[in-house]
């Protein structure tokens, strides 16, 4: 699903009191790490990730990863702490973007 600027912004206002569900840590992006942030990213939709493993390239080839293994958008990386955003329709109360 992509979504617009607009909704990139309001997602921005709402994961910025989060924290960081999920933690990456020097072992990197384990298929056990994917597989918990499959699970995270099913219940909350909206969540932040931190990655402590690496310098800068690694920590962007691990943000392309999750994006493409979890089919998710990145709504904002500020240093080692990446949003994802993943619509869950089953959720019995999912986040409603707002229009275009």
């Amino acid at each position: 699903m992509t979504i617009t600027e607009k909704q990139k912004r309001w997602l921005k206002k709402q994961v910025h009191h989060l924290n960081p569900v999920v933690l990456v840590g020097q072992h990197g992006l384990t298929e056990s790490v994917l597989a918990e942030i499959e699970i995270a990213m099913s219940h909350h939709e909206l969540l932040k990730i931190r990655i402590n493993a690496g310098d800068r390239e690694a920590r962007d080839a691990a943000i392309a990863v999750i994006q493409e293994r979890t089919q998710a958008n990145l709504i904002t990386r500020i240093g080692n702490v990446a949003a994802f955003y993943r619509a869950n329709p089953d959720k019995r109360e999912p986040i409603v973007l707002p229009k275009l």
